[in-house]
């Protein structure tokens, strides 16, 4: 017969084991309540210092809050284990309440700590803070509008010209502390790196505030009435135009026989390329070549749409223009006549001779007899009239061509009713 080992039936029994988890169980839960009760320090730096209530201070006041003295704070807290040994800076806050403040002035304030993430403030002490308090400017907010500027930073395609950039908004208003906005003078706006421009060019883009001497300011506590500006470049096309005249054939000069000399011969223009395309020659004027001997001398204004630019600046031009290789000679004509005398109308001549010039070659000229030429005057615009009147006679030469009279030649006529 076997005899059972008393110890193995202790190993075996159930009530054995039930004893020993409890033991177990009642031992761990010793230890974990003696070292997670445990109380501990920790210090937490790069607290993140919050102001309250600025914009109401803003709005309600007209004041802004400058010149904070630091953004964050180190502290150092106590508490249980199990609670502070996970904290970091990011579940702390250090709060300012600056809504309440009355008057522009130096202030130094001391913060609330806030925890977050469900962290109980009661069960954390605060052992220390560093800084005690944070100091700050209250100043009074105002406004101020300033001219945008700017460059174009880009290349100009040959045969354009660019105008002045223009900006739209062509000011921004930028509000803040006095002390921040008083030396910003302009909003500074650069355009079209890398840009070829052979068109007007249009782009949003930012802009730098700058003072007086060019430098940029800072941009700390100001706020602006816009981030971007519509920086637009107009081009135009640049175009050579030459300058004539327009000549009338007559007293034997025609284009094969005269000498056109203008001065300035160009002018350069600037214009939209539809406009530009329909001009290839400025005419400054119609000239009559029996109006005049041998030489024609005359300044004349520069007629240029009101659209285009005049690049060169020149407004007059001067022409000149001589009858090259003929002459001119006096002849006294008698053969002198009306037509077209009205009806019941009467005239009677009162013009004996008229001196007459005349300007053909040489050979033409010496073909010439006073009596192959007539004066002959044409009283039709006269037909209600009566009394003495000078009307220009038209020199006619019989017999020779290519010659042909210079000027006026008025005669005298007495107009009458016919008896």
């Amino acid at each position: 017969m076997n005899k059972t080992n008393p110890m193995r039936k202790i190993y075996n029994s159930r009530v054995f084991w039930a004893i020993m988890s409890l033991l177990i169980s009642f031992a761990l839960w010793v230890y974990v309540t003696s070292v997670e009760g445990d109380e501990i320090s920790k210090p937490l730096r790069g607290v993140k210092v919050e102001l309250v209530g600025e914009e109401l201070l803003r709005d309600s006041k007209n004041m802004v809050i400058t010149d904070l003295d630091t953004s964050t704070v180190s502290i150092e807290v106590k508490g249980p284990r199990r609670i502070v040994g996970s904290l970091d800076a990011a579940d702390v806050v250090a709060r300012i309440d600056v809504s309440k403040l009355s008057q522009a002035a130096y202030n130094s304030q001391q913060y609330t700590l806030h925890f977050l993430n469900g962290v109980n403030a009661s069960d954390v002490q605060i052992v220390s803070r560093s800084p005690e308090t944070v100091s700050f400017m209250v100043s009074k907010q105002t406004t101020k509008t300033v001219p945008v500027r700017g460059g174009f930073e880009g290349e100009i395609a040959e045969g354009y010209t660019a105008e002045t950039p223009v900006f739209e908004p062509s000011t921004i208003t930028i509000t803040g502390a006095e002390a921040y906005i008083k030396d910003v003078e302009y909003a500074w706006v650069t355009f079209g790196r890398d840009i070829v421009a052979d068109s007007t060019y249009t782009v949003d883009t930012g802009f730098t505030l700058m003072n007086e001497a060019g430098e940029p300011c800072s941009t700390t506590e100001i706020s602006c009435s816009t981030e971007t500006v519509s920086a637009s470049l107009p081009m135009l096309e640049i175009k050579d135009v030459l300058l004539g005249v327009d000549v009338i054939d007559g007293a034997g000069a025609n284009s094969s026989n005269i000498k056109i000399t203008i001065e300035p011969t160009t002018v350069t223009l600037a214009g939209d390329s539809a406009i530009l395309s329909g001009i290839n020659r400025i005419i400054l004027d119609t000239v009559d070549l029996t109006d005049f001997a041998s030489t024609f001398s005359e300044t004349y204004t520069i007629p240029i749409d009101n659209e285009l630019k005049n690049l060169t600046g020149v407004t007059e031009a001067k022409v000149t223009i001589e009858v090259i290789g003929l002459e001119t000679r006096i002849f006294k004509v008698r053969n002198i006549s009306c037509i077209n005398t009205a009806n019941g109308m009467a005239a009677d001549i009162i013009t004996q001779s008229i001196d007459v010039i005349l300007r053909g070659t040489a050979e033409q000229l010496n073909a010439v007899k006073s009596e192959n030429i007539r004066a002959v005057a044409d009283l039709a615009d006269y037909k209600d009239s009566t009394g003495s009147y000078m009307p220009n006679a038209k020199i006619y030469v019989d017999g020779v061509t290519g010659v042909g009279a210079i000027g006026e030649n008025p005669i005298s006529v007495e107009i009458r009713k016919a008896q």
